[in-house]
């Protein structure tokens, strides 16, 4: 494996920003960049000519604390298809020219990557599926395709979620699931959290329930509204960007609070002020897969929470009542009466017992070992027999029995 003074590299071609919101990538690979060199490559920003002169591709390239290299192509205004195409690859192999790819990871979280990147060499392929992109509001009609391509070109394919893996454990010989874990010790600090509450949230009365996360078309903003209406005496407090819908769609009730973006660091402050928490998916192709990670972030911050029924909430969280879920605003309003009055002295040694079964240093280690048993069994030169993952899938789904609070 790598040596330490001369790490190979780890590539990932992400669809996420770095700094947009920390999510799967970012706690996976902060992990693996204690093995690896990682390079994150983001999608290109397209960059206006300078007076008369053309802007030239280009890379822009940061190094953060946490040992990822960021990758931001800079690309002129206007390139598309082929000539898009082009022109990243060359940076890309430009990038990475001088460094050997005999122990290099290719990791991709978007298949839309493999237009430029399908013959670069490696020593094993990496598709983390952490979505069903192709559902997404605005997805291009080439993903599916291009996902297909990435099939053929990865050594193993991972899971978001167990449904996911579900929808995919047929199209690859080497699938294998690894739901959104946890950060234990981050969102515990909102248990002993005694410090001035962040001012934006100061002023807003108790009960508090509140919403976490990217606010885009995953979000029932209908439910959202309908039950603001229901308890307008509960202040709902909503952080997290709008993206891909506009912002004027948001309901707007005395009582909803949109508070916007904030840190990861800040999480654990707000969550600290609330009461109850509420995850209002709508029930749609862009949700069908869904893990969201914010799920065991509020049970280890000591949050009750209400979900609407997404598959990957409803088993195992759902399935063992740490998680209480409504089929509507009515149904939603209820179980939120119910938590704030309800004792968690049992119901947090419930959550502790789940929440001790996984974390993102536990995921880190299950997938850096299935890529060292390829990268080793490539070296040695032996064809690769498929990675059953049915004892994985049968530990993993060992979490889902329905356990008594």
């Amino acid at each position: 494996m790598p040596d330490p003074a001369h790490p190979a590299d780890l590539v990932c071609f992400s669809h996420l920003r770095w700094d947009f919101v920390r999510q799967r990538p970012q706690h996976l690979l902060s992990r693996a960049a204690k093995q690896y060199r990682v390079l994150f490559i983001e999608e290109p920003v397209f960059v206006a000519p300078d007076g008369d002169a053309v802007a030239s591709p280009r890379l822009d390239i940061t190094l953060r604390p946490d040992g990822v290299s960021v990758v931001v192509p800079l690309l002129p205004q206007g390139l598309e298809g082929d000539a898009l195409s082009f022109h990243l690859s060359q940076l890309i192999y430009a990038l990475l020219a001088g460094r050997d790819p005999s122990s290099r990871v290719l990791w991709y979280y978007t298949p839309a990557a493999v237009d430029f990147s399908a013959d670069l060499p490696a020593a094993v392929t990496v598709y983390d599926n952490m979505d069903e992109l192709s559902a997404f509001l605005g997805a291009s009609p080439r993903l599916l395709a291009q996902e297909s391509a990435l099939f053929a070109k990865a050594d193993l394919v991972f899971t978001g979620g167990m449904s996911l893996y579900a929808a995919k454990r047929h199209r690859h010989h080497s699938v294998h699931p690894f739901p959104s874990s946890i950060d234990v010790a981050h969102f515990a600090q909102a248990l002993s959290h005694d410090g001035a509450e962040p001012a934006d949230q100061l002023e807003i009365p108790h009960p508090r329930v509140g919403f976490f996360g990217v606010i885009d078309e995953r979000m029932d903003r209908d439910l959202v509204a309908q039950l603001a209406d229901q308890r307008p005496d509960w202040q709902f407090v909503i952080l997290g960007p709008v993206v891909k819908i506009d912002p004027a769609a948001l309901p707007r009730r005395p009582n909803l609070h949109w508070l916007g973006p904030k840190s990861y660091e800040a999480l654990p402050h707000y969550l600290a002020g609330w009461d109850a928490g509420f995850m209002p998916f709508a029930l749609n192709e862009a949700t069908r897969f869904i893990s969201p990670t914010k799920t065991p972030e509020f049970l280890a911050a000591g949050v009750p929470v209400v979900s609407t029924p997404i598959t990957d909430v409803v088993t195992p969280y759902g399935a063992k009542d740490l998680v209480k879920i409504a089929d509507n605003a009515q149904d939603m309003a209820r179980h939120l009466d119910g938590l704030l009055r309800q004792p968690r002295d049992l119901w947090r040694a419930a959550v502790k017992r789940q929440l001790s079964l996984s974390s993102w240093d536990k995921t880190w280690a299950g997938m850096h070992g299935l890529i060292q048993g390829i990268a080793s069994a490539k070296a040695r030169g032996r064809a690769i027999s498929p990675v059953q993952p049915s004892r994985r899938e049968a530990a993993i789904s060992a979490l889902a029995e329905p356990a008594h609070v």
